[in-house]
């Protein structure tokens, strides 16, 4: 893979752009090339020809981020229960017994229509009294991928990026399974960047929430129980993972749901996610 560094969409002029980072993330050069990240991942090949020719620098404070991709090809492919202490606390959220053991891993759909862009707004409706954040590593495959084995899993990567799994915890309860609580419209943030599969490692990166500037979140990747190869190889021996999709790792210890009583959000909350060495993402929870 030619392309190094951070890849953004952005509005700029009314008008929106693919980009990448620059001069220690304070500028931005926009890309020749469609504005689509989707059509960028899955048509790499053809594009990268264009990516040589250097374009006038823009400063980031002078536009506006999007997420990387605007809408999914398909539904997120999220796991549950990814972190240990996680799964603790969400079993003694539920008043179920823990036996210490996470044998499988958890996956589920999470249906999202449009991604939330990086300082966006969230809008809580009626339909929740227990919305909560989860703060995640997010990869995104870069070609077709069938068969993987651990060894090669990482080939088929494009890149990775920060994922808010903004979660309706009464509406996860309610139905008895996660797919509602887990869609609702504008669910999940995602950004700041992608940043390419090649320029960062992930087996060892410090992952934190804040809220209201209280950390909340502060784990590491590292104490993933399924790690990317694994969940690569797994779910490609059942599908077809097409260019383009987009994995949600799970989420660590200290969501709202964890504390006692519980820290559920409400309007007027910042939301801050952030992993080293992509950046921070942040929300703003408004009614």
């Amino acid at each position: 893979m030619e392309l190094h560094g951070k890849l953004v969409r952005f509005l700029d002029k009314g008008i929106e752009f693919l980009g990448i980072l620059c001069e220690n993330d304070t500028m931005v050069m926009p890309l020749d090339i469609s504005n689509n990240m989707n059509d960028f991942i899955v048509h790499y090949d053809s594009f990268k020809q264009y990516l040589n020719k250097p374009n006038p620098l823009i400063p980031l404070s002078d536009i506006t981020l999007l997420a990387p991709i605007k809408t999914p090809m398909q539904d997120v492919i999220c796991l549950g229960i990814n972190y240990m202490e996680h799964a603790v606390e969400s079993m003694r959220f539920k008043n179920e017994a823990f036996d210490g053991k996470r044998e499988e891993a958890v996956y589920f759909s999470k249906r999202i229509n449009e991604c939330n862009a990086p300082n966006g707004d969230f809008f809580i409706t009626n339909n929740t009294s227990q919305l909560d954040y989860e703060v995640e590593l997010v990869v995104i495959i870069g070609k077709d991928c069938r068969h993987a084995t651990r060894e090669n899993a990482l080939d088929f990567v494009f890149g990775y990026t920060i994922g808010n799994d903004i979660s309706a915890r009464d509406l996860q309860q309610k139905h008895k399974q996660w797919y509602a609580g887990k869609s609702l419209e504008g669910a999940f943030p995602m950004g700041p960047c992608i940043v390419l599969r090649d320029d960062l490692d992930i087996t060892n990166l410090d992952i934190k929430s804040y809220v209201n500037g209280e950390l909340r979140q502060n784990s590491n990747t590292s104490k993933l129980i399924f790690d990317v190869p694994h969940v690569i190889a797994e779910l490609s021996s059942y599908f077809t993972l097409k260019a383009g999709s987009i994995i949600s790792m799970g989420t660590p210890s200290g969501v709202g749901m964890g504390f006692t009583p519980p820290k559920f959000l409400k309007a007027g909350d910042e939301v801050v996610c952030e992993i080293q060495g992509i950046g921070t993402l942040k929300t703003n929870i408004k009614k």
